[in-house]
Order: structure tokens, then C-alpha cells, then sequence
């Protein structure tokens, strides 16, 4: 992601001003580097792929916020790997990092890493991922994650035409067919995106305004392993051949992620969605997203995709050096969420910053008026 997307010293020092003043609780892990400069510290940031244009700009974002406030970082990328994930965070320990930021691949696999973090004084910042089944985790910062799933949802209402923008019900009176895609199981936000949709979505599955001809209305049966979007246009061509001859047509799909997206609408094309040079084209099913991928804002800016939740990353990276800095003053992060994050061991303090749907007439004002992508790079589908 080009350098655009980073927030310069003055957003390090703002962020490093959302912390909490004062305290000692979560604090130092009995390492004391209060008061030490910060170019004497490091901290380790291990993100889960390159993969995705969405953690590429993530680990620019902390990596370049982190330096500007001084501190020395080691930023590692495991190719969704677990195994190499592992052998990174075993090796920033191993190093003596200050302080470690983690976006886990598998949110249950690295108890043993935070286990010996522990013994060595490292607390840990679980990064937008939650990382389960440990005690040792101290700090979340994510996004509103169950929001994001009801703005799914809001978004497929609104593209079906079932609602207006403002919420206000819109002029269509259905019944829709619809299909559901979740994330993947290994990833705790997968569930609150999932549920988040479903609180919207349900009541209009029971009262018959929307259907899902396959039936598929669980997240074991919608999940996308690790993501995929392979993984996703497979099961959308299944979906299709299963459930949509003999003239039943797909009116909507329910996507967690622009990468799904892509996948999804791939599929839906070779089915005969969509322009077709060799014929009438049956219309595009509308297809939600998430994460504001410049692939996808293109789609969207040309009527394909119908629209994405944009989660400002570089928002993020200032929360986790917030609370990075918190944490080596020997003071509290600030958290505005200490009861929803549940790792199964511990309810672990949070911050959540708030999203935005975005929709073609948005991709101005949201995305490149405020600088995250040009013009151009909405026109090419490509990131400078």
C-alpha cells in the first residue's frame, strides 16, 4: 500500500494522546521501561498474510506509526500459515521485544507463544483479530465488529431495495432469494460479523420477505476457510448449480469480506450474471463486501459489486500504538468496551472504532476525499 495511507508523526502523537493518564494495572508485565526513551525499545508486530491488500496497508499503518513515535519495530507476515506465525511470534520473544501486536491466524493457536511472553514480561495487543483461550492477552483493538455485521445486512437491504440509506423502508415488498457467506471459523470476528447480519436478516427469513433457496442458513454451513476467495466462487458455483436451475434467479448474496466478494461475483458471472455479450444478461445479484479493497471500490464504482464496509486501518494502527505506549509507561490503555470481548478465559479490555458503509455515491467523500485512495487508483482498481 503506498505511503499515502500512513498517518505521519503527528498521527503517532495524537494517538499516543488517547491513552489513558495514570494507572498501573495492566501496565509494564514486569518489565520497566517506563521513562525509557523509545528509541530503546522495540515492539513486534506479527500480521497473518501479504496476501491481502487489507493487512499489507494494516502492517504499513502500525510499522510506520510505531517508528514515528520512535520506537524499533519487527514486522513479520506468515502467509496465513499457523506454523510460521508461530515460529515469527517465537522469534520476536526470542529477540526481547518490548511489547507484542498480533493479528493471529487462528485465534485458539498460540497459547504457548503468549504463554512465554508472559514469563518474559511481554504483554500483548491482540490486533482486530481476538486471540482465544489464553489469559495472557491484555489489550484488544478492533473495529465494531457485530456493527459491522448489521451494516452488511443494511446494505443488502438497501441494495434489494427493501430500505433507504437513512433506514426508512424502501418500495420493494420482496420475497428475494438470497444466499449467506461468513468468514472462517478460525477467526473470532467471523462470528460477530455472522451474528451481527443474522439480527437484521432473520426476522425477514421467518416472515418470508427474504428466502435462501440452498438452505444454508448456519455460519458452519456459510463459512469461507481462511477467507478464500477461491474458496468462495467454488462454493457459489455449487450453490448456483444446486439450487438456481429450471429459472430460479439469485437476487442477493450476504458477503463478509471483499476478497469473498470478488469470488462470489467471479462465479456469478460465468453463470450468466451480469453483461454478457451473447445475451440478454440476467442483472447482478446485489453482493456486500468489507475492507474497502481498492479491487472491489472499482467494482462498485462500476456497478458490480453493490457495496463494502470500509474499516479506516490507519485508525487502527493509532489505537494500537495508543495502547503500546500505554502499556510501556506503565499506565492502562484506554478501553471504551470491557464487557463484550470474551476469549474464554478472560473478558479482555477493547477499544472499538466505529465503521462505514460505503455504496458508489460514497466512494468520493469517504475514500479518496480523506485521502486513503486517488481517483485514479479508483478508476484502475489498482493501489499506486
Amino acid at each position: 500500500m503506498s505511503s499515502k495511507l500512513r498517518f505521519g508523526a503527528i498521527g503517532a502523537v495524537a494517538a499516543i494522546g488517547l491513552t489513558a493518564c495514570g494507572g498501573s494495572g495492566a501496565g509494564g508485565g514486569g518489565n520497566d521501561t517506563a521513562g525509557q526513551d523509545p528509541s530503546d525499545l522495540s515492539i513486534g508486530v506479527a500480521m497473518p498474510t501479504e496476501t491481502s491488500e487489507r493487512w499489507i496497508a494494516d502492517g504499513d499503518n502500525v510499522k510506520s506509526q510505531l517508528e514515528d513515535a520512535g520506537y524499533s519495530v519487527e514486522l513479520q507476515f506468515a502467509g496465513d500459515d499457523i506454523p510460521t506465525q508461530s515460529r515469527q511470534v517465537d522469534q520476536m520473544i526470542n529477540d526481547g521485544v518490548d511489547v507484542l501486536i498480533i493479528a493471529a491466524i487462528d485465534g485458539t493457536a498460540l497459547a504457548p507463544q503468549l504463554e512465554a511472553a508472559a514469563e518474559q514480561g511481554i504483554e500483548v495487543i491482540s490486533y482486530d483479530r481476538l486471540i482465544r483461550d489464553s489469559e495472557n492477552v491484555d489489550f484488544y483493538v478492533t473495529f465494531d465488529n457485530f456493527e459491522v455485521g448489521v451494516a452488511q445486512a443494511n446494505a443488502l437491504l438497501v441494495g434489494l431495495g427493501l430500505q433507504n440509506e437513512d433506514g426508512s423502508a424502501g418500495s420493494a415488498t420482496g420475497p428475494f432469494n438470497v444466499e449467506l457467506f461468513a468468514g472462517s471459523l478460525d477467526d473470532n470476528n467471523a462470528f460477530f460479523f455472522f451474528d451481527g447480519a443474522m439480527s437484521v436478516l432473520q426476522p425477514l427469513i421467518d416472515d418470508g420477505t427474504l428466502v435462501v433457496p440452498s438452505g444454508q442458513t448456519d455460519i458452519t454451513q456459510a463459512a469461507t476457510l481462511r477467507w478464500q476467495q477461491e474458496t468462495a466462487q467454488s462454493r457459489m458455483e455449487t450453490l448456483l448449480t444446486s439450487n438456481y436451475g429450471g429459472g430460479t434467479v439469485l437476487n442477493g448474496v450476504l458477503s463478509p469480506y471483499d476478497g469473498i466478494s470478488r469470488g462470489i461475483i467471479t462465479a456469478l458471472q460465468n453463470a450468466g450474471y451480469g453483461p454478457n455479450l451473447d445475451s440478454t444478461p440476467q442483472p447482478l445479484p446485489v453482493v456486500t463486501g468489507q475492507d474497502a479493497e481498492i479491487a472491489s471500490v472499482a467494482l462498485i464504482d462500476q456497478g458490480v459489486q453493490s457495496s463494502t464496509i470500509f474499516k479506516d486501518t490507519r485508525l487502527l494502527a493509532e489505537q494500537a500504538v495508543a495502547a503500546a505506549t500505554a502499556i510501556l509507561n506503565d499506565e492502562e490503555p484506554e478501553a471504551n468496551d470491557t464487557e463484550t470481548y470474551d476469549n474464554g478465559v478472560k473478558v479482555v479490555p477493547s477499544y472499538l472504532l466505529p465503521v462505514e458503509t460505503v455504496f458508489a455515491d460514497d466512494i468520493q467523500s469517504v475514500l479518496v476525499d480523506s485521502g486513503y485512495y486517488t481517483e485514479s487508483e479508483v478508476q484502475s482498481g489498482q493501489a499506486d
